[in-house]
């Protein structure tokens, strides 16, 4: 997983019953309340640049279909910092992970708050991680952008020093899905052993599923990786003109049958919504947070 992309104050935040959601500072002069959305101009040079680089292979545009197909990359960018709740429920019930999160598309800085517990938060501020408190079902450096790179799929496989290669075609629950694989660039984020293969609808061109390994170095620190798994995709919901699923369901994979086997989590995706004026100070780390270090 990209847990620290390669491109790479304190926010007064507005209670709700479940969430805390950012408003936008006006009393604070400068950088720090600028918002975080990009202009315009740098969200089309970039969208030209991944344009033209996928459309020069075959892997390239099946994904650029399916970004496509999930409302554009330049929506994507444009709509500003992604709002969600992701709920993340193993069947034994044992580390379920509940967070509303605020993610910066652009930069991939990453806050999340515990529903109804706006103090507890924890983030990714493009160079560190950060934690008001402690929690052992989360690492904050891993979980700080798991949830969004999986829910950002196929527009996060639009950056560069992704490899794209065609893997072949599947059925799944009789639906008939064009592979893509995707690696990683040598020192691309935390991660660069991981690998996804992304399950493209023939018909429809959304994305249906994902399957993937997991080698973060936190949890495999002598190398190697998780057991690869499949997340199928459910249901979808549009938000601000982008396309995304409603729940996961992740199970264990076979690879000697070349197929899904027992079902191990169940995900859902609420609460969702863009918030463009968001400002910057949101993603820094507030004062008293506990700094995150290695992996």
């Amino acid at each position: 997983m990209r847990y620290l992309p390669a491109l790479l104050a304190m926010l007064f935040l507005t209670a709700s019953c479940t969430s805390a959601k950012p408003t936008t500072q006006t009393d604070t002069p400068g950088e720090a309340s600028r918002p975080v959305r990009p202009p315009s101009s740098w969200v089309d040079s970039r969208v030209e640049e991944s344009t033209q680089r996928l459309k020069a292979s075959e892997a390239g545009a099946l994904m650029l279909a399916a970004i496509d197909a999930h409302g554009g990359l330049s929506r994507w960018y444009n709509n500003g910092p992604i709002g969600m709740r992701f709920r993340y429920e193993p069947v034994n019930k044992k580390m379920i992970r509940d967070t509303y999160q605020v993610i910066d598309t652009w930069s991939s800085r990453a806050r999340h708050n515990k529903p109804g517990e706006p103090d507890k938060t924890f983030g990714w501020d493009g160079s560190k991680a950060w934690a008001t408190y402690k929690d052992e079902a989360i690492a904050p450096r891993f979980w700080a952008l798991t949830p969004y790179y999986f829910v950002g799929v196929p527009f996060v496989f639009a950056d560069a020093g992704i490899n794209l290669s065609v893997a072949g075609e599947t059925t799944f629950e009789e639906r008939t899905y064009d592979l893509v694989k995707v690696t990683f660039a040598a020192n691309t984020g935390d991660a660069p052993d991981d690998f996804y293969i992304v399950y493209i609808d023939r018909e429809t061109r959304r994305v249906g599923g994902v399957r993937y390994i997991v080698s973060y170095p936190g949890f495999f620190p002598d190398g190697g990786h998780s057991p690869e798994k499949f997340m199928a995709y459910d249901g979808a919901q549009t938000i601000s003109g982008i396309t995304l699923p409603e729940t996961f369901r992740t199970f264990k994979w076979d690879p000697e049958a070349r197929q899904h086997g027992e079902l191990v989590t169940n995900s859902m995706l609420t609460e969702v919504s863009f918030l463009p004026d968001t400002p910057t100070s949101f993603f820094t780390i507030p004062k008293g947070a506990d700094i995150i270090e290695g992996y």
